[in-house]
């Protein structure tokens, strides 16, 4: 047996509010790189479902830059790392280099590939400047007194460079080596927030909090002028160039994002996010990039709920919008019509997302979502359930991706959902709830123990519970469970349970990371040699014959065991940063996708079951 990635759908940016997010695409402009917890996803512009994922960084990644040669990419991260490397496969290092003691904010590199700036926020200084191959110091970035939060470096001889900063100023950097030249204050009324030279080297950019565009001398730093007076009602949070130097675009937190001739200073398109006249903190537009090397003329923006908006001068409506989760997802659940190529994941936010496998295009989930994390999903003709520590069971039509109806409010914390036979039974930790046709018809009062998870099959209902025993239950049609076995092998807590397709056998995994399958019949142990995760098992699933199972545990791996051989099992290690907390078979049962901590789903395909 042997398990290998096919394609990895990647999390969305991580946004923060009043905050830029800058994006970074190579000189062909046929990738875009950008951050997303502790990883950096390198993804092609075209096909979205076509990434490399990079998890050399062990804090939270902030920002993810391009060297204009297109073969490195540097990134830097909350602790004050920057990290250099390959950006073909996005596995080998180049260097680490430990450059301020804070968060970086925004990395330059300069048109040889061979120096970098980086920037943020520190307690000595505010920022420095490396050789990208061996870290060598080349010049000091100084004349600010409050954290920076942008850096453009000239891409041609004489080299300069800007830095702007919270301090309202722009530092105005002479090099190779850079040192420190002049300070332009007073202009910006505000925090100053991203800037950039053109690309023919002529003339540099600064935007800011003060909804100000602020154009100087790419050779001097002089201030030229000012343009868009008036224009844009928000704070402006990120500048991008075209490739021939004539126009710019601005992303603003009015929800715009507008494309400006330079040369006259007026506005030649606007495309506005969210419902006319309504205001939608989601829609603000917190980054922008204009990829050069591409003919169609194509612009990239992110809100701040992490959309990707493909935009082109021209046409009103964004062509196409990339979604996707950039939180933690807390649950993973298959579609109802059993032919594995939809998948639903849930967040530590609440957003909820479909996936289509084949395509491997996520949407995001309209309507009134959870407020929390959501637990687990269940699905049965054409709908789909999801319970989530707002205490609610959710309900989303499978067709329309859309939820539908009210949220059924729940009387405890959920710990888990499930469904067999037009019923959803919700296991919470006061017992479990039966609902049929959407309306609460039974529950079950579970005193002795607090429930932990649960699975249904058929007329079977088995529940984990906190003293570490498995418990079957029948359903009659009444809708009342009454206990017919109880198996009490386990040596901790039971996190996570799941039948076969036939029902003839049960899998019960635990917080210590141990699997047990049990026959249904009288929960006879079938196996239990499937002790390899050293975290807890947060999610099993079988195949369609009921012949190999799949698991996913806080310890990073995802295993896939045979009943047969129990011995024999193959393990994809490091899956998910943080964590794997769910993973099920798809497509024609060749294939498995996980999810987890790190924000996004993986496929995998699976050879030579035994």
């Amino acid at each position: 047996m042997s398990v290998t990635i096919e394609k990895i759908l990647a999390a969305s940016p991580v946004t923060a509010r009043g905050q830029p997010t800058h994006l970074s695409t190579d000189a062909k402009g046929e990738r875009i790189a950008y951050a997303s917890g502790k990883s950096i996803f390198v993804r092609s512009i075209d096909d979205p479902s076509t990434c490399k994922q990079y998890t050399g960084h062990t804090a939270q990644t902030t920002v993810a830059k391009f060297s204009p040669s297109g073969f490195y990419i540097a990134s830097g991260d909350a602790s004050g790392s920057v990290r250099v490397w390959d950006a073909v496969e996005a596995v080998n290092t180049k260097g680490e280099y430990h450059i301020i003691s804070g968060r970086i904010n925004d990395i330059a590199w300069d048109g040889d590939s061979q120096r970098i700036i980086a920037v943020g926020d520190g307690r000595e200084r505010f920022g420095h400047c490396i050789t990208a191959d061996s870290g060598n110091s080349v010049g000091e970035v100084s004349g600010h007194s409050k954290v920076i939060n942008s850096v453009a470096l000239r891409q041609m001889r004489p080299l300069r460079a800007a830095t702007v900063s919270d301090d309202m100023a722009m530092c105005f950097l002479h090099g190779a080596p850079f040192k420190f030249n002049s300070k332009s204050t007073g202009l910006h009324k505000g925090f100053v927030l991203c800037t950039a030279f053109s690309p023919d080297g002529n003339t540099l950019v600064t935007v800011g909090a003060d909804k100000r565009i602020q154009l100087y001398d790419g050779k001097t730093g002089e201030p030229t002028k000012s343009i868009g007076e008036g224009e844009h009602t928000g704070s402006i949070f990120s500048v991008s160039w075209s490739k021939d130097s004539k126009s710019l675009v601005t992303a603003s937190a009015d929800q715009t994002v507008k494309l400006w001739d330079v040369e006259a200073g007026t506005v030649t398109q606007t495309w506005r996010f969210g419902e006319e006249g309504n205001v939608s903190i989601p829609d603000q537009q917190v980054g922008v990039v204009w990829p050069h090397g591409r003919s169609d003329g194509l612009i990239i923006s992110l809100s701040l709920n992490g959309d990707l908006n493909y935009l082109v001068e021209g046409n009103p409506k964004p062509t196409k919008v990339v979604q996707g989760h950039n939180k933690s997802i807390t649950a993973l659940g298959e579609g109802s019509d059993g032919k594995g190529q939809i998948i639903w994941t849930g967040s530590f936010d609440g957003r909820v997302c479909s996936w289509d496998i084949s395509s491997g295009v996520g949407t995001v989930v309209d309507g009134q979502s959870h407020t929390n994390q959501v637990t687990e999903f269940t699905s049965s003709t054409g709908r789909a359930y999801s319970v989530g520590w707002d205490d609610t069971l959710r309900i989303v039509d499978e067709s329309a991706k859309t939820f539908a109806g009210e949220s059924l409010k729940l009387s405890a914390q959920p710990k888990g959902v499930a469904s067999a036979d037009g019923k959803v039974y919700v296991a919470t930790i006061a017992g479990v709830e039966i609902y049929v046709k959407d309306q609460l018809a039974g529950k079950l009062d579970i005193t002795d123990a607090q429930p932990t998870a649960i699975a249904a099959q058929g007329s079977l209902v088995a529940v984990g519970l906190s003293n570490n025993a498995a418990r079957l239950y029948k359903a009659d049609s009444g809708n009342k469970l009454t206990q017919s076995h109880e198996a009490k092998n386990s040596s901790a807590q039971i996190s996570a349970l799941a039948f076969s397709k036939d029902g003839s056998l049960l899998a019960a995994g635990n917080t210590a990371g141990k699997i047990y399958a049990y026959k249904t019949t009288g929960l006879e142990v079938a196996t239990d040699r499937w002790s390899a995760h050293t975290g807890r098992v947060t999610s099993i699933s079988w195949n369609e014959a009921g012949t190999h199972a799949v698991s996913g545990a806080l310890d990073t791996n995802v295993h896939v065991w045979s009943l047969a051989k129990p011995g024999s099992r193959v393990k994809a290690p490091n899956a998910h940063k943080d964590g794997v907390n769910g993973v099920a078979w798809v497509g024609d049962g060749s294939k498995i996708a996980s999810t987890g901590g790190d924000a996004a789903v993986k496929i995998w395909s699976v050879t030579g079951l035994q």
